[in-house]
């Protein structure tokens, strides 16, 4: 017996039937564990014959649903997650069916609504419209992406192809930060350059923002050589901004690359209470924006936009005969590392179609809401400390004791975490050991930051008995 064929024909039911599982998970996410702590369910062996898909499905939701936390939920605080909104998991659902292989926009209209999904996102993060993008994994493919083009950007200063001549035939290339997201350094690794190439510049007193005066005196000093200039429109501690306004004046006197890496603060463009923040965001070279943080959209999902493609192309071009790709002619699996790529397009382009401008200013401006309110509790707290102001839409604090450390917030950390009502990670700000709480999600409102003081307080009150 063929079992896919005959899966084949119970293909409507077996849909239903997922379709009943997920909407109880949907409906279920307030009241299930948002942590749930790692066990090691038995070990499956490959069946010599399969069970089929229904069967296939019971076996699933009684030995492994179970321990699938409530991640997409709204007291998700862990990292920057956005929960995937009803309009985008329509759509993520129909990029599975539809199956398309995006690698080419000659095959289908998918390529083409990759495109209008792309002018969507710029109107919507108001970039200019002269940005090219292409989807990507995730904000570390994206940074990589943008960090190769600025690589191939550097090589040219010297008249070398680093595509065919390789990283030996030219010097070092520098890449400057104030505070970088861990994966500038992974994408420095992964090209190249190298992690050590990447030059800390002190930020601003008491901030996660670039000094400007410290940044010019290092172009400066490194004025006959290509820089890369890697500027953050939002950090993961304190949602922090450089000034990219200033940054971009500096362009007129040295020579850099800009790389701006924007992937949730990006979209506080989408407020006009907030806008301001990312002012001068246009006078990137490349940009790194991330769809399944701020957009709301299901894993894995993330857009590159650069001012350069024909660089873009230089470094990705891929050539294959039976591709019928050409440099003149460069189609989508000419500007990626991938090859074969999902149709990431669909659940962006339903959830902007689905909501547009309107909503995603309510879900910024709701989520910078909910955070401030905690900030506030904070302050007024005998048990913890406010660690900085909250900018936009993550809080950073510790507890309020002497002498901090690590293993003393990991240990309050699992108390709290273990308790299903919240899930907080741990980070290290100007030096202290601390907490991040990033709001993030569509579905987090008031009441659940009454819910997450109440667990945060009586997770104090456990690790004090």
């Amino acid at each position: 017996m063929n079992i896919m064929k005959e899966d084949q024909k119970k293909i409507e039911q077996l849909l239903t039937n997922v379709v009943t599982h997920s909407t109880n998970f949907f409906n279920e996410l307030d009241s299930r564990p948002v942590a749930i702590q790692y066990y090691q369910p038995s070990k499956d062996q490959l069946p010599e014959l399969g069970i089929g898909a229904n069967q296939t499905l019971d076996y699933f939701v009684q030995h492994y649903s179970n321990g699938l936390s409530a991640s997409a939920g709204a007291r998700y605080l862990g990292f920057i997650t956005g929960g995937a909104t009803p309009a985008s998991i329509m759509g993520d659902w129909l990029a599975s069916v539809y199956d398309q292989n995006v690698s080419s926009s000659q095959d289908s209209v998918a390529g083409t609504l990759e495109t209008e999904t792309l002018d969507m996102l710029k109107e919507l993060l108001k970039l200019d419209t002269n940005y090219s993008g292409t989807f990507v994994s995730g904000a570390t493919m994206s940074n990589f992406v943008g960090l190769a083009q600025a690589r191939q950007w550097a090589a040219h200063h010297y008249g070398k192809d680093l595509t065919l001549e390789g990283l030996f035939a030219i010097p070092s290339i520098k890449l400057i930060s104030g505070a970088p997201h861990s994966s500038i350094f992974k994408a420095a690794s992964m090209l190249g350059m190298g992690r050590n190439s990447i030059h800390l510049i002190p930020c601003q007193e008491n901030q996660e923002a670039i000094n400007i005066n410290l940044l010019k005196e290092f172009l400066e000093q490194n004025k006959y050589e290509p820089c890369i200039v890697i500027a953050n429109a939002g950090t993961v501690n304190t949602v922090d901004y450089d000034d990219l306004i200033a940054i971009g004046k500096l362009k007129k006197q040295y020579n850099f690359w800009l790389h701006i890496d924007a992937a949730f603060g990006g979209f506080a463009a989408c407020s006009p209470l907030y806008d301001h923040l990312v002012a001068g965001i246009n006078k990137a070279d490349s940009i790194t924006i991330d769809a399944h943080k701020w957009l709301n959209v299901p894993y894995d999902s993330a857009m590159q936009f650069t001012r350069h493609k024909s660089l873009q192309v230089e470094v990705f071009q891929n050539n294959a005969a039976y591709l019928g790709s050409s440099i003149d002619h460069p189609d989508f699996f000419d500007l990626t590392p991938e090859n074969s790529r999902r149709f990431r397009a669909l659940p962006a382009w339903f959830t902007l179609k689905a909501y547009g401008k309107e909503g995603y200013q309510t879900l910024i401006e709701e989520n910078v809401t909910c955070a401030k309110n905690l900030e506030k509790k904070i302050i007024n707290s005998e048990y913890f400390e406010l660690l900085a102001p909250v900018n936009l839409n993550v809080v950073c604090f510790t507890l309020k004791q002497e002498s901090v450390t690590a293993e003393m917030i990991k240990q309050f950390l699992a108390t709290l975490n273990q308790q299903g009502d919240v899930f907080m990670t741990p980070t290290i700000y100007n030096g202290v050991s601390a907490i991040r709480a990033a709001f993030s999600n569509w579905r987090t409102e008031s009441k659940d930051v009454e819910i997450i003081w109440k667990s945060l307080l009586h997770a104090v009150l456990l690790k004090k008995s």
